[in-house]
């Protein structure tokens, strides 16, 4: 493991922001048998909602000294934020809290795709060129989109209601757990621990909403269909579930690039960095396929 930037420290200390996000809490529950004194950062601090064993540390970003009084003494930062209009101010001003307070390493959670005004990859794409103009060790997980948000696809299922604007165009998934063991490899590796890298993550193999139904129709039994719809019907849809604009936006962005087949990359990156293989798509369905049943 690496070694503590306070010589009187005999174990290293990490600071998670998003320790509650899904991969966040993947990664904290990879992390708390390691040696390590673990620090979630939290702008509600419940203790309920980490393992016993780790610390909690309030942070307010219009306060900037919150940011520096959870980093003090942190040796390494993983920094995840939810998708938010404040997600770009807010994690530049952990960055230059955590340089300020003497982090050595950084690894961000970003995303993989193409340079685009489409958020929240214009967000990652300004955070990423912030964190290049600093001096501090830095790795970036640039992951493909998360399997789990076919999760919101369930009761749409159920009730045999489930479409989209993706088409056919294919869609490399990735579970959020792979995205968290490759975390951890990145914040215990001691071998460069200034080196500035990025890694694009993805599943084993791209896949299509209509291939993603005949797997779940094979699971639950019965016929699964995914509607085709224009991005506008799509929209209206998104608006009518009573979603706000900004997450249908977010959402119909995300199938602009799935018809586009832009997040289609495969690559060996997660069995590289972690030993094993990505989880698929199908294991994902398999595990949660009761969110499908009617």
């Amino acid at each position: 493991m690496f070694k503590p930037s306070e010589p009187s420290r005999s174990r290293p200390r990490i600071a998670v922001a998003g320790a509650t996000g899904r991969v966040g809490s993947a990664l904290i529950a990879g992390l708390v048998s390691e040696p390590l004194e673990l620090v979630a950062l939290s702008r509600k601090p419940d203790a309920q909602r980490v393992p016993s064993g780790v610390s909690l540390a309030a942070v307010d970003f219009d306060v900037p000294s919150t940011l520096h009084d959870a980093l003090r003494g942190a040796d390494r930062l993983f920094l995840a934020h939810g998708t938010s209009p404040r997600q770009v101010a807010n994690e530049i001003a952990l960055i230059d809290a955590a340089v300020a307070a003497g982090v050595g390493q950084i690894v961000k959670l970003s995303t993989m795709g193409p340079p685009s005004r489409l958020h929240p990859m214009d967000w990652h794409m300004q955070i990423e060129a912030h964190l290049a103009t600093t001096d501090i060790g830095y790795t970036v997980l640039r992951p493909s989109a998360f399997v789990d948000i076919l999760a919101r696809a369930g009761a749409q299922i159920a009730h045999d209601s489930w479409g989209g604007a993706a088409g056919d165009g294919a869609v490399n998934l990735i579970d959020t757990r792979d995205v968290a063991d490759a975390a951890r490899v990145a914040l215990l590796d001691d071998a460069h621990p200034t080196a500035q890298r990025a890694y694009h993550l993805t599943g084993p193999r791209a896949v299509s909403m209509p291939e993603i139904a005949e797997e779940i129709s094979k699971l639950l039994g019965r016929t699964v269909t995914y509607q085709q719809r224009s991005p506008k019907e799509q929209r209206e849809k998104l608006l009518a579930s009573g979603l706000n604009e900004f997450v249908a936006d977010l959402l119909l962005g995300l199938d602009r690039l799935f018809c586009e087949s832009a997040l289609a990359e495969t690559t060996s990156t997660i069995e590289t960095l972690t030993g094993h293989a990505p989880r698929s798509v199908a294991d994902w369905l398999s595990e949660n396929i009761s969110k499908f049943r009617k």
